[in-house]
């Protein structure tokens, strides 16, 4: 057994290297330079500027859809003005804080207080400390000394709708209670609507600035996987066609580069494992199917428990010939579930709005279709297999009980 793994491992070892180094595709790493956000780091530059001249920068919205480099320009920006501050003996401390992580007030806080530990020997615990007084360290450890403290809170949108916006019209005001230090916000967002959810006066002050950021086009991403391929592969392991498909196929996402890139990546990971000597257009689309599969996943891991039950509930329905069933039908199935599992049921009202959610995200599709004099239903139907439902349930406690139902014993439970 030990001679046949060595062996499975040896093979692995020698076979033809696909990769140069894959982390130059990943979400993460910042490249040296930027194709297609000359204007917006231009822009940038021009709202951070006046910390060079030791003046206070406007606070900045940027916004733009998921993977148009929004992230990775502020990341880009800000590190190239840490390099140039040093030459103008101008301190520059920049936070980077992740909101759909750090998604709560007292979190936040805590971070920034954390980033200066070494310097000040503070460290607030991740939590049972009262609020204010997280609040009372942080201004203490950022106005130890002249500088500037730029926070940087991405996917803030997430922060606002689950904390509310008390951190922001704190961290917006902030100067004023500072006499050595100045902080300014920088947000970002995927989502422009969030700013409904923001009390004016935190609007204001958030908004000083805005930076927009516009999906790239095909022509645009293939620029940026080809800057990224010549660091990431070895020489002539791709073939022609990998990166113009790999970016039709994203331009096709409303331009996201980071699906873009994931698709370049895992494609040179399928023909890796393949031991091929080259990546092609089949390991592309291998590459598009284990995504989107591996997506969808995580959406279902991800749903709220009655939305959960539900989908189970239309998979029963599936699964016994069913579908397309109206909402009425899943809702009297649903019921029984939640009967069986001890959990209040919600009102066939709010399940409609959870069909219409589900049916947003791609799980199910839920198409309004007209009776006739009979008025007009919902017909829905399944977008993912059973087996695919059933694989993510069969990881939560409160769900694996319903695995082993049936719809007829359902039917006997109503």
């Amino acid at each position: 057994m030990d001679d046949y793994l060595g062996s499975i491992f040896e093979k692995y070892l020698h076979a033809k290297k696909i990769f140069k180094n894959k982390e130059v595709l990943r979400h993460s790493y910042t490249p040296k330079e930027l194709p297609h956000r000359k204007e917006q780091i231009e822009e940038l530059a021009h709202i951070l500027v006046p910390v060079l001249r030791g003046e206070t920068p406007s606070n900045v919205f940027v916004y733009g859809k998921t993977g148009t480099g929004k992230t990775v320009t502020i990341k880009f920006v800000t590190e190239e003005l840490k390099k140039i501050s040093e030459k103008y003996n101008v301190p520059v401390e920049v936070i980077y804080i992740n909101c759909e992580i750090v998604d709560t007030q007292y979190r936040v806080l805590a971070n920034i207080v954390n980033h200066f530990k070494e310097e000040s020997g503070i460290e607030v615990p991740l939590v049972g400390w009262p609020t204010d007084e997280v609040y009372a360290r942080l201004k203490e450890v950022v106005d130890s000394r002249e500088r500037f403290v730029i926070i940087v809170l991405d996917e803030i949108d997430k922060l606002v709708k689950k904390s509310g916006d008390d951190i922001l019209y704190s961290l917006t005001r902030i100067n004023t209670e500072l006499s050595r230090a100045k902080v300014s916000i920088i947000g970002i967002s995927n989502d422009l609507k969030f700013k409904e959810y923001l009390d004016a006066r935190v609007l204001s002050s958030l908004s000083e600035e805005e930076v927009v950021f516009p999906p790239y086009d095909a022509t645009q991403l293939r620029d940026i996987l080809m800057q990224r391929a010549k660091d990431a592969f070895n020489e002539g392991v791709l073939d022609d066609a990998v990166v113009p498909l790999c970016a039709a196929l994203a331009a096709r996402e409303h331009g996201d580069a980071r699906r873009a890139l994931d698709l370049l990546r895992v494609a040179g990971e399928i023909a890796e494992r393949e031991g091929a000597s080259k990546v092609t257009e089949r390991h592309v689309w291998l590459a598009q199917e284990k995504i989107e599969q591996d997506t969808m996943e995580e959406v279902i891991k991800t749903l709220p428990l009655h939305s959960k039950v539900l989908l189970h509930a239309i998979v029963l329905l599936d699964e016994n010939g069913e579908l397309p069933a109206n909402t009425g039908d899943v809702y009297s199935i649903y019921k029984s579930l939640c009967d069986y599992i001890d959990l209040d049921p919600l009102t066939q009202r709010r399940i409609s709005d959870l069909i219409n959610e589900l049916d947003m995200l791609g799980v199910i599709n839920a198409k309004v279709v007209s009776k006739g004099r009979y008025g007009r239903t919902k017909e829905i139907r399944l977008n993912v297999t059973p087996h695919k439902v059933k694989k993510v349930f069969s990881q939560d406690d409160q769900l694996r009980p319903l695995l082993t139902l049936n719809l007829s014993r359902q039917r006997r439970l109503i």
